[in-house]
């Protein structure tokens, strides 16, 4: 026998480790089919290309290039790079960013948010525009892209969901002014400030009177430009225009001998092949907490661009494969002389307008920037310094939504804290810092939210079809209805159960509980043992518990966890829509719907004779309390067991006679021992003849019922008539069925 058991014992041991092969096996499998469908996206798109697009998709990426020169060049000079280094990032971008990106409009590429970072990140320990700056913003370019390609490859895009809407808000406002109190210095011709915020702004306003006017009045032309032209048509190019203008004033005037710093000339040529040192570990180590904020922004800000484009053009998107698509871009970004970028709202919204039919409008684009690059090199020789500045400034304008900033601020208060701790972050933190604690805080936020799900008592509304939160309308007295908004995981399930006991201890009276789970998606083991507790509480005091339309998932766990079988039942699991109805006529009790409930919850209840429609039973205003005598649960006890409880002038001496007016079926259930079953139509009918030397204490489920035969009896002469008062709810809450039991034999 044993020999047989240790033989049966490893016969499931093999089977289960030939199963965990088979599923590694699936899922590398898996990986590798994922990863060679989005690695062969270029060739899908080409291969589907139809001629027809080619127009839309040239003029498109010619307008969208023609924009695109002069941003690139001031994002570059933001991030404290040479120009050429965002032309490249433009041109790489474009390319790699868009053939193996999702959407087919959007254009990829530096942008001043990405330029920002860049700086906040880089400038902390290296000198802006140093050899050592520009190696680190390669390397940081080339990290920033393995993680984002990584998160592609393993289909992990659903993580920027939980990234919260307010910390993008809160981020984007709080580059914006970043941007415009640092580009005001270099507007006016003033030296930049090195330190924070507070000492920019200090800096700034004493060198006032040190003011350029040469300079000042190039970077308010270039402001004039380009917002008169935007008014007469938003097609017209006015950034190309404003530069245009500006540097032919410098070269007319030559202002670059005469204090206006310009630009320089740009090297021609494609973009060449960076050394980096991607084996030097300090390095890496240095920039990698760093990647990991500039990558996780650049997904959120491109994941947005996309999705505004896809509600335009109904593209279905694939946020792995975008994923992908950008870090593909920052790879090659940073190995061809480029530096971290992501998806632009201005020119992928340029090649919605236009008519962008694919992505190959984006490689146009790309081309015509290198081309540019080959014929328009030696004009940014007399670029003033001061335009590029103007553009960042009105770029940043762009940034500030205060409309969405209101409705989060007057919404809801996590979303507000988000956007205010991005906020003040940004401007006084370090944008890095700023960017994790905005992470952290949606994740808090996120977590807080499901381990406090809505849960409420729910119930029908007039026309008894739906049923919703009316905390203020009457419900019914045996069955309490409670809808759960939100899976029942180990984080959630405390604050369900404190709301449910709460709920049981608020009504006692309800010993039905119906719990609604249609909502409810998830459930784990804690979930299974929170039902189990409630479960229990509800039958040990005689009641039920019924669960009504749960998802499948959360089947199977009640399926594989036993709950379902053997605890609750499966006849307490419905599915129905006629639910009500099935716990009105074969659970709740008739006899308390017509005598003790004044209201019709349900539409059952119209079926059935309420006690205000039945000749001879006083209603409740009916009964005057102020003539009623009340006898609690102790004094009643008292009386019935005087050796255990001294006699005293409260009680009396003799021992009362109880007449429970319930139905006898009531009374069968459950009752006082020394009660005698007298229902309350009897005694509405003068049929019930009781001593007159004796008190006569009345008792049902509640007191209302023992009220209107106390009110009936004195009308026909009865004094001697005390009601129990709370009725045997009460006589149960203070535990005397249990002391009752081991008093009496």
């Amino acid at each position: 026998m044993t020999t047989i058991k240790q033989n049966s014992s490893k016969k499931p041991s093999t089977t289960q480790t030939q199963t965990a092969v088979t599923e590694v096996k699936e899922n590398l499998q898996r990986g590798v089919s994922s990863a060679a469908k989005y690695l062969r996206r270029p060739y899908t798109i080409l291969h589907a290309y139809e001629r027809q697009n080619f127009r839309p998709d040239f003029i498109a990426g010619v307008t969208v290039a023609v924009i695109g020169i002069p941003t690139a060049i001031a994002f570059a000079t933001l991030a404290g790079l040479p120009p050429q280094m965002g032309l490249y990032a433009t041109i790489v971008g474009g390319i790699f960013g868009t053939l193996w990106g999702s959407s087919n409009q959007i254009q990829v590429g530096p942008t001043n948010t990405m330029s920002l970072l860049v700086l906040s990140v880089l400038a902390t320990t290296l000198l802006p525009g140093s050899p050592e700056y520009i190696v680190a913003a390669g390397v940081l370019a080339i990290l920033v892209g393995i993680f984002q390609f990584g998160l592609g490859i393993f289909r992990l895009g659903v993580l920027v969901n939980f990234i919260s809407h307010s910390l993008i808000i809160g981020f984007t406002f709080g580059a914006g002014l970043l941007i415009i109190i640092r580009q005001i210095a270099p507007l006016l011709g003033l030296p930049e400030s090195s330190g924070g915020i507070v000492q920019a702004i200090k800096e700034t306003f004493l060198d006032l009177p040190d003011i350029q006017p040469a300079t000042a009045v190039l970077g308010i032309l270039t402001i004039i430009i380009i917002v008169g032209l935007r008014r007469i048509n938003r097609r017209i190019p006015g950034a190309l225009i404003a530069m245009i203008i500006s540097s032919m004033a410098v070269f007319l005037l030559d202002l670059g001998n005469n204090g206006v710093a310009v630009i320089g000339e740009l090297p021609r040529g494609f973009p060449p092949l960076a050394h980096l040192p991607l084996f030097n570990l300090p390095l890496i180590v240095s920039l990698s907490p760093s990647a990991l904020a500039v990558g996780t922004i650049g997904l959120i800000q491109s994941i947005a661009v996309t999705r505004s484009i896809a509600t335009q053009t109904k593209q279905r998107l694939d946020s792995n494969q975008e994923f992908v698509g950008q870090g593909m871009a920052n790879l090659a970004s940073g190995f061809l002389s480029g530096y971290p970028g992501s998806a632009s709202f201005s020119s992928s919204a340029v090649n919605v307008e236009l008519g962008a039919k694919t992505p190959v409008a984006a490689v146009i684009s790309s081309l015509v920037v290198m081309a540019a690059m080959f014929s328009l090199a030696s004009l940014t020789a007399y670029l003033p310094v001061t335009s590029l500045s103007a553009i960042l400034i009105l770029a940043a304008l762009g940034l500030t939504d205060r409309h969405e900033i209101m409705r989060i601020l007057r919404g809801a208060p996590g979303d507000a804290l988000i956007l205010l701790a991005t906020l003040s972050g940004v401007l006084f933190l370090g944008i890095a810092f700023a960017v994790l604690l905005g992470v952290l805080l949606s994740f808090a936020l996120y977590l807080l939210r499901t381990s406090t799900p809505r849960v409420h008592e729910v119930k029908p509304d007039d026309s008894y079809k739906h049923f919703s939160f009316q905390p203020d309308k009457p419900g019914c007295p045996q069955l309490g209805i409670i809808e759960i908004y939100g899976d029942l995981y180990f984080g959630a399930v405390h604050h369900v159960e404190e709301y449910i006991l709460d709920h049981a201890d608020r009504h006692p009276e309800q010993r039905y509980l119906l719990i609604r789970m249609q909502n409810v998606n998830g459930c784990d083991f804690s979930g299974i043992q929170l039902l189990e507790s409630i479960v229990k509480r509800y039958r040990n005091q005689g009641g039920d518990v019924f669960l009504l339309q749960p998802q499948f998932r959360v089947k199977q766990i009640f399926e594989t966890t036993d709950f379902a079988e053997r605890f609750l039942g499966n006849d307490h699991i419905l599915d129905r829509d006629d639910a009500i109805s099935d716990i009105f006529y074969h659970t709740l009790d008739p006899t308390i719907c017509i005598y003790e409930c004044p209201v019709r919850a349900f539409k059952e209840c119209e079926n059935l004779p309420k006690r205000v429609t039945l000749p001879g039973i006083p209603d409740d205003h009916e009964v005057a309390l102020e003539k009623l005598v009340m006898m609690t649960p102790s004094t009643l006890w008292s009386q019935l067991h005087p050796m255990a409880a001294p006699a005293s002038p409260e009680t009396g001496a003799s021992i009362p006679l109880i007449i429970d007016v319930r139905e006898p079926r009531e009374f069968q259930q459950g009752h006082i021992a020394e009660a005698q079953s007298v229902p309350l139509v009897t005694i509405l009918a003068e049929k019930a003849n009781f001593p007159a030397d004796r008190q006569i204490v009345l008792v049902c489920r509640t007191g209302q019922r023992s009220r209107r035969a106390a009110a009936a009896l004195q009308s026909v002469g009865c004094t001697n008539v005390v009601v129990l008062k709370g009725g045997l709810q009460a006589w149960e809450a203070a535990k005397l069925l249990e002391i009752r039991t081991y008093a009496i034999p």
